[in-house]
C-alpha cells in the first residue's frame, strides 16, 4: 500500500451473520483493540440491511463507518424486497459492496447490473466497493487479466474523473473465497497492480495512483500483514476474519505498520 497517495481502508463483510442484540458488544471489544486506526485511514463493517441501524449506532462512536452488502439500480419505486441509495444515507451508511461474487454467481448480476448500480451509488453519495476477481477455471486457463479487465471496465462505464476518486475496487479471486486459499501476497500484486493499470488506461495515471484497491480472497490476522506490504494492495474486503473482533483487529492493527 502507498499512504502517499491513496487511502488504506479495511472493511468487514458480515455477509449474511450476526445478530442486532450482538452488534454493541462487538463494538465495544473491537475498539479497544484498534486504538490508533485513524492514523492511516478508515475501517468499515458492511452489515446486513436488518442489522445497519443498531451497526451505526455502535460503530460510528468508535470512528468506524458502516457500509451495506448491496443497493438497488433504482432511486425508489415499485421493488419490494429492495433497498435505495437514499436510504441507505439516510441511515448514515458511507460505504456499499456492490457486485460480490455471491451476488453475481447465486443471484445472476451482470456487469451491465453492476454499473448501474455502482452510478446509482455515486449519484446517491455512497462510495462504491466494486468487486471483481477471477474463477479457478479462468485462473487456470490464463484468463484472469481478460476477464478482469473487463469487469473493471463494464463497472466504471460513464463514471467521471471527479466520481472516480470515490471508487473502492475489490480483487476478489472467487476461488480464494471462503475456501481458506489465498493467493500468495505475489499473486495478489500483480493482479491488483493489472487493475490499477487497467484504470490508467481509462482515465489518467494519477486517477489510477489515487484509487485505493483492496484484496479480498480469505485475508486473515495471519496473511494480513504481508499483503498489506504489497505495493498496490490498499486495504482489504474481509469475510470470516471480520466476525470475530480479536482478528479483525489484528488486520486493521496490519496496515497501520
Amino acid at each position: 500500500m502507498d499512504i502517499n497517495y491513496r487511502e488504506t481502508i479495511i472493511a468487514g463483510n458480515w455477509k449474511m451473520n450476526m445478530l442486532a442484540s450482538g452488534v454493541r458488544a462487538y463494538a465495544d471489544e473491537l475498539a479497544p483493540l484498534i486504538p490508533g486506526f485513524r492514523d492511516w485511514s478508515a475501517a468499515v463493517v458492511c452489515a446486513p440491511f436488518a442489522l445497519i441501524p443498531a451497526a451505526v449506532e455502535a460503530f460510528t462512536k468508535h470512528g468506524i463507518s458502516v457500509g451495506a452488502q448491496n443497493v438497488s439500480e433504482h432511486s425508489s419505486g415499485a421493488y419490494t424486497g429492495e433497498v435505495s441509495c437514499a436510504q441507505l444515507t439516510d441511515l448514515d451508511v458511507r460505504y456499499v459492496i456492490i457486485g460480490h461474487s455471491e451476488r453475481r454467481e447465486y443471484y445472476g448480476e451482470t456487469d451491465d447490473l453492476v454499473n448501474k448500480k455502482t452510478l446509482a451509488a455515486l449519484d446517491g453519495i455512497l462510495r462504491p466497493i466494486v468487486c471483481v476477481g477471477e474463477s479457478l477455471r479462468q485462473r487456470e486457463t490464463g484468463l484472469t487479466y481478460d476477464h478482469v479487465s473487463k469487469q473493471v471496465k463494464a463497472a466504471l462505464r460513464g463514471v467521471s474523473v471527479e466520481n472516480m476518486r470515490r471508487v473502492v475496487i475489490a480483487y476478489e479471486p472467487i476461488w480464494a473465497i471462503g475456501t481458506g486459499k489465498t493467493a500468495t501476497p505475489e499473486d495478489a500484486q500483480v493482479v491488483c497492480r493489472h487493475i490499477r493499470s487497467v484504470i490508467s488506461s481509462l482515465y489518467i495515471e494519477d486517477v489510477a495512483r489515487a484509487v485505493t484497491i483492496q484484496y479480498g480472497g480469505s485475508m486473515n490476522d495471519k496473511n494480513a500483514r504481508e499483503l498489506l506490504a504489497q505495493p498496490d494492495i490498499d486495504g482489504g474486503l474481509i469475510g470470516g476474519a471480520s466476525l470475530k473482533p480479536e482478528s479483525f483487529a489484528t488486520i486493521i492493527n496490519a496496515a497501520n505498520q
